[in-house]
């Protein structure tokens, strides 16, 4: 038995005998000694492993259970990211010539602001306007008063001339945007990722890394086609600010509701069921925008977050969960927020447009070139600025809520 051991020796050297005494008998037992080749090989598989459980325990959860975590995460994203979202939109509207029409523009609102009482109210500046002349007359304002000049100033002037609470302007719609648009769409992301990573693992493995963006692209299709009038509404609602301090703006439904009222008053739209197509106006541009938002987005995520999810192992937690995710997302959202500025800029521009019937004509590509010709690459990236600074956060907060909800659901 020994000469046995030592011929196993010499021709498997991973493997090293180890001699016992069992009632009064020696006996070898052969012990299976792993090199560090084998030790990175196995750490391999272990991670392989751990990531084909996650997908297994993964694919567990039922679609309520998914759309319940996504509705959280927007709920919590659209509150959180909502005065930057503000502070883009209006940029690319003025660009666009959009007038800033600032509540104090006329003799009403400056009667209303200061009180009739008031000696010569009707030629007080605006608050937000430190600069303005002797008199303090609107003539003698800074041009600058009637203009932003960026994220900053944004704020400034919206919170003296409008109140602070107006950066929150179309948070209603935005969440009525986001809870639905987030609920269809992170479900639907996870169930054709897992569906076209079971059918390429079978037919084609090579197509497996472009799976992440094949599922972000139909998901996010799906999810706009579905809510894009809600976003038409929220985008008016920010772009445009009432004139007449006191009264309260339009909401999400009046603001659809003027949209239709306008093709109503047009002769030369066609009228009955095919002019609520306005409502979907610009949603090439957003599907022009979004879908490539969202393969940049996931095909840059999915690898990143594994790697860092490879990094904890079996050990992970709540809190690896939520940092792994929320890193990845950060850095994927904001490529690929920088990467489609000027899509959205373009989307900006068409769901602003008031004449109907230039509405309905403009293409994705007649706006794009429209702007170039206006203000260059400059007027392409208008608003990239706080556009990043909202999509980094967002999408992390988004996906790291999800992720975490679904984490705890999966271990209760």
């Amino acid at each position: 038995m020994a000469e046995a051991a030592e011929t196993e020796a010499t021709e498997h050297p991973w493997m090293s005998p180890e001699k016992t005494e069992i009632n009064g008998r020696d006996l070898t037992i052969t012990v299976l000694t792993v090199g560090d080749d084998r030790h990175e090989r196995g750490g391999l598989a272990a991670s392989q492993s751990n990531e084909t459980t996650s997908n297994v325990s993964d694919r567990k959860l039922g679609l309520g259970e998914r759309a319940f975590s996504a509705a959280g995460a927007a709920f919590l994203s659209a509150i959180i990211v909502n005065p930057l979202d503000v502070a883009k939109t209006r940029l690319q509207a003025q660009a666009a010539g959009v007038a800033y029409s600032h509540p104090l523009s006329n003799l009403i609102s400056r009667m209303a602001y200061f009180g009739p009482r008031t000696m010569f109210a009707d030629l007080r500046c605006s608050p937000s306007c430190t600069r303005a002349g002797v008199h303090g007359t609107v003539s003698m304002c800074p041009p600058d008063c009637f203009q932003y000049r960026g994220t900053l100033d944004v704020f400034y002037k919206i919170i003296r001339q409008e109140g602070f609470s107006r950066l929150w302007r179309g948070t209603n719609a935005g969440l009525a945007l986001a809870v639905p648009t987030v609920g269809i769409y992170l479900p639907c992301y996870d169930v054709f990722r897992n569906w076209l990573e079971e059918a390429t693992d079978k037919n084609a493995p090579s197509a497996t890394p472009y799976v992440p963006l094949v599922a972000g692209s139909l998901a996010r299709s799906l999810a706009c086609a579905t809510c894009y009038p809600i976003e038409l509404a929220r985008t008016r609602m920010q772009a445009f600010k009432g004139n007449q301090i006191g009264k309260k703006p339009p909401g999400v439904w009046q603001t659809l509701l003027g949209v239709l009222s306008h093709v109503k008053s047009t002769n030369n739209i066609q009228k009955g069921f095919q002019g609520y197509r306005i409502l979907w106006t610009g949603m090439g541009t957003q599907l022009a925008r979004d879908v490539p938002f969202s393969a940049i987005c996931w095909s840059t995520l999915e690898p990143m977050r594994r790697r860092l999810l490879s990094f904890v192992g079996e050990d992970s937690n709540a809190a690896s969960v939520l940092g792994a995710n929320f890193s990845a997302a950060f850095v994927a959202g904001s490529l690929a927020a920088a990467a489609t500025c000027p899509l959205d800029v373009a989307k900006t521009r068409r769901q602003i447009e008031k004449d109907p019937g230039r509405a309905m004509r403009m293409t994705t590509r007649q706006t794009l070139m429209e702007v170039w010709r206006e203000a260059g690459i400059k007027g392409l990236f208008t608003g990239v600025g706080p556009r990043v600074a909202r999509a980094g956060p967002s999408v992390g907060i988004v996906v790291s809520f999800y992720e975490v909800v679904k984490y705890v659901l999966h271990n209760r």
